[in-house]
């Protein structure tokens, strides 16, 4: 399930999480995780409390936790990320840390190829931020990069239950050319999900991830549709492009893929996200209404779709409601 119940601010509009491991992203190493190991800090999952989990070392806690210093330093965790992105703000969430969150915590970011040694440059895109128990803390970034490495400095110890990083993908196209046909759609390609109508199950960024879901919640999926119509989804290509194919996977969705599904297109130029949903609703074909099958990729080529020369949006329209693990717009660049 998404976190559906928390006010997002302004900077996460129109941005994805950078430090979803759906991107490729990883927390490399930390000071001490002795309490919790850093890598459940970037899970794509919403952190949970169970009262009476503990494991050898203490009470069990879903995100990372260090031991209590008594040295006088801090605790950091190093986070790469899949791709080097614009950041526009973070989230530091205590959710669940009580009487162990950090007081305060900062973030520092850098550019390299490889990991950032003692001679790295780094720069402080988060001053240190006062924390508070059982909270998200929204922080704008001023200074959007790109960077591709993080390290995340809490004072001086404690647990962090997710590190969120709004943004988006630093998406060089120069090496591409005319004549090569890229993932359009892909989150790591700067495409991202603008709406949709409803995303009752699942995760719906899922659908632009790398790779085939790993079970039923990874993907978008939609409530029992009782009453007529049909459910649709908006995703805004990395960058204009005309299409050559379409995947639409349904793995995993068995007893609950939609029945058919078309798409709509559009080249849009201006317009918020807002208007965007209003006007695709007026798009023109792409594909046609194509029966769908059960737990299998659906492969569509041009001759079952329309020219319509270079496109920026797509709407998936599923007939009439269910899930879809995977949607892959491969096109060439309209340079």
């Amino acid at each position: 399930m998404t976190e559906t119940t928390i006010t997002l601010p302004d900077f996460t509009e129109g941005t994805i999480n950078l430090a979803s491991p759906r991107l490729g992203t990883e927390t490399v190493r930390a000071s001490d995780d002795f309490f919790a190991a850093h890598s459940r800090m970037i899970q794509d999952s919403a952190p949970v409390f169970i009262d009476d989990k503990f494991d050898d070392n203490g009470k069990w806690m879903d995100g990372w936790e260090s031991r209590r210093r008594r040295d006088g330093g801090h605790d950091w965790c190093l986070v790469r990320l899949g791709v080097a992105g614009h950041i526009s703000g973070v989230d530091i969430d205590t959710s669940h840390f009580t009487g162990n969150f950090p007081p305060a915590a900062s973030i520092e970011a850098c550019l390299s190829g490889s990991e950032p040694g003692d001679d790295a440059v780094w720069t402080e895109i988060v001053p240190a931020e006062t924390l508070g128990a059982d909270a998200h803390h929204f922080v704008a970034v001023s200074q959007p990069g790109p960077w591709n490495w993080l390290r995340l400095n809490i004072f001086p110890d404690g647990g962090v239950a997710r590190l969120r990083v709004y943004g988006n993908p630093h998406c060089d196209f120069s090496a591409v050319s005319n004549s090569d046909v890229i993932e359009l759609s892909a989150l790591k390609n700067g495409g991202r999900v603008v709406g949709y109508n409803n995303a009752h199950y699942g995760e719906v960024w899922a659908l632009l991830s790398e790779g085939r879901g790993v079970n039923m919640g990874d993907g978008w999926e939609t409530r029992r549709r009782r009453e007529p119509g049909n459910d649709w989804l908006i995703v805004a290509l990395g960058a204009p492009g005309t299409v050559e194919n379409i995947e639409v996977d349904t793995c995993h969705f068995k007893g609950n893929f939609p029945d058919r599904c078309s798409i709509q297109a559009a080249l849009v130029e201006h317009g918020t996200d807002q208007s965007i949903i209003t006007q695709s609703m007026f798009w023109l074909d792409l594909m046609g209404e194509q029966k769908l099958s059960a737990d299998h990729i659906h492969t569509f080529d041009t001759s079952q779709l329309q020219d319509l020369g270079p496109i920026s949006h797509i709407r998936l329209n599923i007939h009439p409601d269910g899930g879809v693990s995977r949607l892959r717009i491969n096109g060439k660049l309209a340079k």
